[in-house]
């Protein structure tokens, strides 16, 4: 764990983000394969299941009060391990009820360390600096999917093992390294004290409702397009590994220029580039007929979601530095509004109209984008939005609670 000679808190954040991905990226690789396979899912059984899933996220907002009782280093650590050990244990349980409990295990651990992981970010990078930060951490989240899938290749390709195999050496090997961060790195310090309570501000209305949308539109691509290689087109566990080796091998190219390019055009112009993109990408899964086209497009897919640094940044700049764990608590809640919803009930429009579901996808991609032509072009405390509903205080919340 030697990243730097002198521990800093930026290689913990690398670090604790390569665990992450590691090991989410060979849960989520064999996902598809393995419940269709192993407990004969359906559209409406994946739907349920990744609706399952986003229930932590949609609890996002209790964060805050576990830091009443732990820093959020060790908070981030421990949500870390238990990722590891659901993903471990996922592979014992092959019917739909134990994939669902396994999976909400899982989704605790990812949805928390994912919400403390931002707040740290946010707290321990300097603004003009996190963009290309980002960029940095999502070609190491790259990196170690890549990592993931050649041992999937390894254990199951080339060993001959099962899927049971596979699940509990990467996530035996994700809590390993997690105690070893947990030994190796200090308690880092935070500049602001944060606060620990709900909080929604109204100077933030803009930043909350991009993020609705953003998981709304997710849902539609990490359900769907992953599901419709699978069923439509038939792939295979080792095809659908190449296809995700192909998108990480591409962030981990343009990830760390993605960052520094937002830094250089700002938040509207690459929010705007980001969701005109999304919108003929859901476009196309709509229409698509042959499986290298579609494998195309969910390339691409992948690679316009590296736009959405451009939305953290834009709240980094507009926040007062003590809600930015409170707001990240809050704001995964408000991701994961839509998210619980969209898998069941799109699941069981997948059933009669898979395409239907692309089309609600560009809609909502449309949405995006026209609250992004909101986005200012130097975003700042009173300076939220480009135009409509103006805040007199930067300092008056709607509601603390």
């Amino acid at each position: 764990m030697n990243a730097t000679k002198t521990p800093n808190p930026k290689a913990l954040l690398l670090w604790m983000t390569f665990v992450m991905s590691l090991v989410f990226a060979v849960w989520q690789a064999l996902l598809n394969n393995f419940v269709i396979e192993k407990a004969q899912f359906t559209g409406a059984e994946i739907g349920m299941l990744q609706s399952l899933r986003e229930i932590p996220g949609f609890l996002a907002f209790t964060a805050i009060f576990v830091l009443l009782l732990v820093r959020e280093q060790a908070f981030a650590l421990l949500s870390l391990a238990l990722l590891c050990i659901g993903v471990a244990i996922t592979g014992f349980f092959p019917q739909v009820l134990g994939l669902y409990l396994t999976t909400i295990l899982m989704s605790v651990g990812f949805h928390y360390f994912e919400t403390i992981n931002q707040s740290l970010t946010l707290q321990w990078v300097d603004k003009q600096d996190t963009a290309a930060f980002m960029g940095k951490a999502l070609a190491w989240r790259s990196a170690a999917a890549l990592v993931g899938y050649g041992s999937i290749w390894l254990v199951m390709t080339w060993l001959k093992l099962d899927y049971w195999h596979m699940y509990l050496i990467i996530g035996v090997l994700g809590l390993l390294m997690v105690i070893s961060m947990s030994l190796y790195y200090p308690q880092f310090d935070t500049h602001e004290v944060q606060h620990k309570k709900v909080i929604l501000r109204k100077r933030y209305w803009l930043y909350y409702l991009l993020t609705f949308f953003s998981g709304a539109r997710r849902q539609i691509f990490m359900v769907f397009a992953g599901f419709m290689m699978v069923e439509k087109f038939g792939y295979s566990v080792s095809e659908i590994t190449a296809l995700f080796l192909i998108n990480y091998v591409v962030n981990l190219l343009f990830a760390p220029a993605i960052g520094r390019f937002i830094g250089r055009i700002g938040e509207r112009n690459a929010l705007t580039v980001e969701y005109i993109g999304l919108f003929f990408v859901f476009v196309s899964y709509a229409l698509v007929e042959q499986p290298h086209m579609a494998a195309a497009l969910y390339v691409i897919d992948h690679l316009l979601f590296a736009m959405a640094i451009a939305m953290k940044t834009y709240f980094q700049k507009i926040a007062d530095s003590k809600d930015i764990a409170a707001t990240m608590s809050v704001s995964f809640t408000i991701n994961h509004i839509a998210a619980v919803v969209i898998p069941v009930l799109l699941g069981l429009l997948w059933l009669s109209d898979p395409a239907l579901v692309f089309y609600i996808g560009a809609g909502f991609a449309v949405c995006s984008l026209v609250l992004a032509l909101n986005v200012p072009r130097h975003p700042s405390p009173g300076n939220e939005t480009y135009w409509a509903w103006p805040t007199k205080s930067i300092d008056k919340p709607s509601l603390d609670s």
